[in-house]
């Protein structure tokens, strides 16, 4: 599975594309700078390296077990793995050995690993020796038993040291054909929370021209320190970590598990200069450094996305840090519409989406016929189709039949407004996503929007807006909030504050639930796919 060559072809052209793949641009930095820092990371407080030359040494190392397995090239080889060196030396070790890497979220439920095995194929299982508590082995027979074809599993250490390669090598090996930058090289999941996730097919080309977005917006010196907060396996922590750091030659903070204390300690320590994060992340950072009042002076751009952004706390971080909070708009299928860059003005960047990328080719359509709307519509579910989409899902033709409309455009699952910018410029704001409504009485409230109004709360620290079931008006607005510390969050707090914020009183909430840690999907995001089961069971129980 490859891109089309004429079309591979027009993106090289034009500049977006290129002929290199991470593993040559790491194999060139071993050889320019074999004892710079290509990983940082912190293991009880302790902090550890991993040089250019360690992370070549074990993609080879990784490359050569493989390889002795006698699979064919281009078989698909899961990797479960947190966080940290390791991983990435495994990526690239694959991409060397030619196979294609299958990227399981470290904190995947056993059917969900059961399934992507089976989806995808992949025979071949790499893992360290514990994943969160649990042992290996107890994984591997709890998938197997679900189902899951397993002939070899691999252990490896968090830095991508060979612990065991699993059963005995294969008489005659199979030789190396490395994947080369138009070709799928990686399948990750979507990190929905509900039902059986899709595998989405990456290329290496698509996240290369990604960079470059990511470069001209942040301005990128040649003395950046990265941190990126997101695990790999996902699109946001694939650019962050893994392909941005490996084509500067930077220095690059992974943590197997986010710990907002830590990072804060990593980040003042280290004089890191670009943070990458999802907005519960940062507004973690944020609560937690109220009391610790960490020097974050270091930061010059932090990027953000995938979520809606809240300006106050955005507007809170940039006052806190001065970096610029920056964001692209786009998926783990799309790559990116839009974004905002160091030129763009600060009400344009914490308002908005920031504005559409050319090449990118953003169209507006209905989003309940999935037609095409005139080229003056200003508000609708966007499609584009350019340099940094994803080849579409493994396996899965119904799902991709969702993704792309009728003429090949590939759909985003939201509903957004066009409008031109302070210098004429096209900006793209989001109203809501398609299923992220509250359908109250016949009237669409944005979850979302609900959500940025209530996390200016003082006592707020994170908040989730969900239909509650209601046999009248069909739906009322269902607030799941995490306070700060024991600060006591009570609905009419929460409306006094919106009231004064003169927010319509549709918004206002009419349900409230504190839980003392709201749950998290794999990407790290707010597991709202949870939150709406909840509410659901919660008002049947209350309804009977």
């Amino acid at each position: 599975m490859r891109t089309d060559p004429n079309v591979a072809d027009s993106y090289r052209s034009q500049g977006f594309w290129g002929t290199e793949t991470v593993g040559s641009m790491v194999r060139r930095w071993a050889k320019e700078k074999p004892d710079a820092v290509a990983f940082y990371t912190s293991v009880e407080r302790n902090l550890h390296t991993f040089t250019w030359s360690d992370y070549d040494r074990a993609a080879d190392r990784i490359a050569e077990v493989v390889l002795a397995t006698g699979i064919p090239s281009r078989s698909r080889v899961a990797v479960m793995m947190p966080d940290g060196p390791g991983v990435h030396a495994v990526y690239v070790g694959l991409e060397r050995a030619g196979m294609v890497c299958v990227g399981i979220g470290a904190r995947a439920g056993d059917r969900e690993i059961a399934h992507l095995l089976t989806l995808t194929g992949a025979e071949t299982l790499i893992t360290t020796d514990q994943q969160y508590g649990r042992q290996s082995e107890e994984i591997r027979n709890a998938v197997t038993e679900l189902g899951a074809k397993l002939t070899r599993h691999i252990l490896v250490s968090s830095t991508g040291e060979i612990i065991d390669a699993g059963a005995e090598a294969a008489t005659v090996p199979t030789a190396a054909q490395p994947i080369d930058p138009d070709e799928l090289f990686l399948l990750n999941s979507t990190s929905g929370t509900t039902g059986l996730p899709k595998c989405v097919m990456h290329t290496q080309n698509r996240w290369f021209y990604f960079h470059k977005l990511a470069a001209a917006a942040g301005n990128f010196g040649a003395d950046e320190i990265f941190f990126g907060a997101l695990p790999a396996p996902f699109g946001f922590g694939l650019w962050t970590a893994h392909f941005t750091p490996a084509i500067l030659g930077a220095p690059t903070v992974v943590m197997d598990r986010f710990d907002a204390e830590i990072a804060l300690e990593l980040l003042e320590q280290l004089r890191v200069t670009v943070l990458c994060c999802v907005s519960t992340q940062f507004i973690m950072l944020l609560n937690a450094n109220k009391n610790e009042n960490h020097d974050l002076s270091s930061l010059r751009s932090m990027f953000t996305g995938g979520e809606a952004v809240p300006y106050e706390r955005a507007a809170e971080f940039e006052q806190t840090t001065g970096a610029m909070v920056l964001q692209f708009y786009g998926s783990n299928e799309t790559g990116a519409l839009s974004h905002t860059s160091w030129t763009t003005d600060r009400e344009t960047r914490l308002r908005t989406a920031g504005e559409i990328i050319p090449e990118m080719n953003v169209r507006l359509y209905d989003p309940e016929t999935l037609q095409q709307l005139p080229a003056d519509a200003t508000e609708g579910q966007p499609a584009c189709l350019g340099p940094a989409i994803a080849l579409g899902y493994w396996g899965d033709e119904q799902a991709n039949q969702k993704l792309f409309t009728s003429d090949g455009w590939m759909l985003m699952g939201d509903i957004v407004r066009l409008h031109d910018g302070p210098n004429g410029e096209r900006l793209l704001s989001v109203v809501g996503r398609t299923s992220d409504f509250i359908i109250r009485g016949g009237k669409n409230i944005s979850a979302a929007a609900v959500e940025a109004e209530v996390s200016t709360h003082p006592d707020v620290a994170m908040v989730a807006a969900v239909p509650w079931p209601d046999p009248v008006f069909g739906e009322r607005v269902c607030l799941y909030v995490e306070p700060i510390g024991d600060n006591d969050v009570t609905l009419e707090s929460i409306v006094e504050h919106l009231r004064a914020r003169s927010v319509s009183r549709e918004w206002f909430p009419e349900k409230l639930i504190v839980l003392p840690q709201l749950p998290r999907s794999s990407g790290s995001k707010v597991a709202k796919g949870e939150l709406r089961a909840d509410a659901a069971r919660r008002a049947a129980a209350e309804n009977a």
